[in-house]
């Protein structure tokens, strides 16, 4: 992981996102604090710490020492998204908020201007290597309107099936922020030719 991380930074990635799973809000387990930390060791780069996990307000804090930078937490796992944002941002992390595809987007508007930063989810969570959704265009741009109407400085990012193909089609949504995984970590090819390709393909 550490050499990856190193390959990505090198190549000009702008930070690293870890998807921290617990088996019950999403069906699979992934990393957890440790590997927080050690991702932490391997790189100068802002961590992005993306929650989906339930009860995410009781592990904030040991995310945060763990080396989080910022931290995103679902707004269908949290009973008050204001109350959710006061304790990230007492951590010192940022804040974000992921939204699943089948949640309306509206969740979000009356709190955009508190935020950091939203993560659309264009995949169901839970697993690497799924296919972009497309019906998950039309909420990228409401936000994308609702921020510039809002005159807001929150970030609008998009999470699942990003590649060469997609990536061009969620920029012209509105997306500022990008993660990729699997077109970028890849068996046959090194990290820098995955973000290259994605590069080239937002800006064709």
């Amino acid at each position: 992981m550490g050499e990856q991380i190193a390959e990505a930074e090198a190549a000009g990635a702008d930070w690293i996102h870890v998807d921290a799973m617990d088996g019950n809000f999403v069906p699979n387990i992934s990393f957890g604090q440790d590997m927080v930390a050690a991702a932490r060791r391997s790189t100068r780069l802002p961590l992005d710490v993306h929650l989906m996990i339930v009860e995410p307000l009781k592990h904030l804090e040991s995310f945060a020492r763990a080396g989080a930078t910022r931290i995103s937490l679902h707004v269908e796992a949290v009973d008050s998204l204001q109350t959710a944002m006061q304790a990230v941002r007492k951590t010192g992390c940022a804040c974000g908020v992921a939204i699943n595809p089948e949640t309306p987007v509206e969740a979000l508007f009356k709190d955009l201007d508190d935020l950091d930063y939203v993560l659309v989810m264009t995949v169901n969570p839970g697993f690497g290597g799924q296919e972009f959704m497309p019906e998950t265009l039309p909420k990228v741009r409401a936000l994308r309107r609702r921020i510039a109407e809002c005159s807001s400085h929150v970030s609008l990012g998009v999470d699942g099936g990003i590649n060469v193909d997609t990536v061009p089609l969620v920029v012209a949504a509105g997306a500022d922020l990008i993660v990729a995984g699997s077109s970028v970590y890849r068996d046959d090819q090194p990290v820098a030719a995955g973000l290259e390709q994605l590069r080239r393909a937002i800006i064709q």
